[in-house]
């Protein structure tokens, strides 16, 4: 005999790694980080600048593009860090890298018009950055190992 219940199966929902919920939020920032830019080209006069050789009053240069390249590629290299540094160096390592991109983020809006596009854009970027630092502040610790002899003694 079956007996039925009106208790809906629950969803398992197994806890998820620091390290991935790290690198997962450091692929929605780069890829929120990549598409701003991207869609700045919609901008009018935008590309007409860039054709000129001036990116936002930067004239376009080696050093532009590497400065630029640096910018993204810290963001890519945190993804493979969250997953592969041993734990103390990660959450330091998460720790100043969000820290630090905070201003870079904000830098974006710095005489803009387009108020709505850069408040969205930025706003999202520091909730994900806000994210990875509660999620390397709060990392979990393991529960520290009473000292005692390396053997028991099963005399006692």
């Amino acid at each position: 005999m079956t007996i039925r219940t009106n208790t809906p199966n629950l969803l398992d929902n197994p806890p998820i790694p620091v390290q991935a919920k790290l690198a997962a939020a450091w692929t929605s920032f780069m890829f929120l980080y990549i598409y701003v830019d991207y869609f700045v080209l919609y901008k009018p006069g935008v590309v007409d600048d860039i054709l000129a050789g001036i990116v936002f009053e930067f004239d376009i240069s080696q050093t532009f593009v590497v400065i630029a390249l640096t910018l993204v590629a810290i963001p890519i290299l945190m993804i493979l860090l969250s997953t592969t540094l041993p734990a103390r160096v990660n959450r330091a390592t998460n720790l100043v890298v969000a820290t630090l991109y905070i201003p870079v983020s904000m830098y974006n809006a710095v005489g803009e018009s387009w108020t709505y596009f850069y408040g969205l854009s930025i706003g999202l970027e520091v909730l994900l950055l806000a994210f990875i630092l509660r999620s390397a502040w709060t990392w979990p610790r393991t529960p520290a190992v009473p000292a005692g002899p390396a053997t028991t003694d099963l005399r006692q």
